[in-house]
């Protein structure tokens, strides 16, 4: 007997849906939508492919194919507990019809049944599956980009974007300038979601961070096979009062190939083959990480909209440098928000302390280059985290370091909230 019968309906995101209602849900075939999909390249991640090719099967009642695959994934992925649950669901339908996803209640570990599965289990592993599979009866994003302010500096040749809500993550290339969609990657996030604001929380933060390298250090199993660092609180986080540490990409404990969307204490989870292969370009410890919730797209033709909004700060960042060669220290200043803040206090702090040392107008040369810029999300306001190498030169020092400011567009005007070393 079939697990479910064909399907009634042809909108994909109902399909997905199945996911969520009893197995034996009813429905018409109006043409293999996994021969739509699986007859397509379903990406470079063979374990997500085989995965939504069973589910698929399943709703169009395609037990014995689906059971064929399943097992297939199983030998590609022994450690991938969703595919057990899958398989016991078609093990149990061969004897009774199932009323819902996870019937069979029991996971498998290499193959041997375990003790019944709990019931928060089974629903992560729901989630799990809805999650996936909508993924892939969405319209995939490769050829459109995130609508954020991006540009990367000349040493950076990769973006990593976390889009929360949809448990996804981004790899992004720099080809001829710009940014061109390399991968993507299922990943865990918190417990309780995102905007995380204390230690504990276990919410994952929103914002631009920078991925440390490697840790060196012995690390428990639930971390897996390797642990990126960010550098989560961010100065803007400190600011705002966050606090909490601790903070990475990491990979999954050995007897488990994947968690479910909503499952870590904070980090940003992936499989362990998924983030092997992301490690080339998170090993060179430059690599920018944006976590967003519910990101925008948009069509590459059209994704250089930010172009005016980009040469507009790019002038206002050369405005400041120029004001500062020049040493007028009130034009210098103007560059700067009421809401500025740095290490040692706000703007009237950071005024005093330029005006101080500008008071005799030393003759000084700035140069600035290497710039990299990254839109902050989740502000009414833009916010643009902007890096960039710093040579400094005046009669009494030379210097040259990494900096790190936040711009704000306030009433259509750059300003810096902040500044210090990057």
């Amino acid at each position: 007997m079939p697990l479910i019968q064909p399907l009634k309906f042809i909108n994909p995101v109902l399909v997905a849906a199945c996911i969520l209602m009893p197995w034996n849900a009813t429905a018409i075939n109006h043409g293999s939508l996994t021969d739509q999909l699986i007859g397509k390249s379903l990406g470079h991640n063979l374990v997500e492919s085989l995965l939504v090719k069973s589910l698929l099967e399943i709703t169009e009642g395609k037990t014995i194919q689906a059971f064929e695959t399943v097992n297939e994934l199983i030998r590609t992925a022994p450690n991938f507990k969703l595919a057990y649950l899958i398989r016991g669901d078609l093990l149990t339908a061969r004897t009774h019809a199932l009323t819902g996803f996870g019937d069979s209640n029991a996971t498998e570990t290499n193959g041997t049944p375990s003790a019944s599965a709990s019931r928060d289990e089974i629903a992560g592993l729901r989630d799990e599956a809805r999650t996936r599979i909508e993924y892939y009866l969405s319209q995939k994003k490769t050829t459109q980009l995130p609508n954020l302010f991006v540009k990367l500096s000349a040493e950076q040749e990769n973006l990593i974007v976390v889009d929360t809500a949809k448990s996804r993550l981004y790899l992004f290339k720099k080809v001829d300038g710009e940014l061109q969609y390399a991968a993507d990657y299922y990943v865990t996030v918190g417990k309780n979601g995102v905007g995380k604001q204390t230690q504990g929380d276990k919410r994952t933060p929103l914002g631009v961070y920078f991925a440390g390298t490697k840790l060196t250090q012995p690390l428990d199993d639930i971390y897996g096979d390797a642990a990126y660092p960010l550098n989560y609180p961010n100065e803007l986080d400190q600011h705002q009062n966050k606090n909490g540490s601790g903070i990475w990409l990491h990979g999954t404990p050995s007897g488990t190939y994947s968690r479910p969307p909503r499952a870590s204490d904070g980090c940003v989870v992936l499989s362990n083959p998924d983030l092997k292969a992301l490690q080339p370009i998170l090993q060179t410890g430059k690599t920018p990480v944006i976590i967003a919730d519910n990101l925008e797209w948009l069509d590459a033709e059209k994704s250089d909209f930010q172009t005016t909004e980009k040469q507009d700060l790019q002038k206002a960042i050369e405005d400041w440098r120029k004001d500062w060669v020049s040493q007028d220290t009130d034009e210098y200043l103007s560059h700067y928000s009421k809401k500025f803040f740095y290490s040692g206090g706000g703007l009237s702090q950071w005024g005093n302390y330029k005006r101080g040392i500008q008071a005799s107008k030393p003759k000084v040369a700035i140069k600035i280059d290497d710039v990299s810029m990254f839109g902050y999300p989740g502000f009414e306001q833009p916010i643009v985290v902007v890096n960039f190498e710093q040579d400094f030169k005046s009669p009494s020092l030379q210097n040259k370091m990494r900096k790190r400011q936040y711009w704000v567009n306030e009433n259509d005007k750059w300003k810096i909230i902040y500044e210090g070393a990057g």
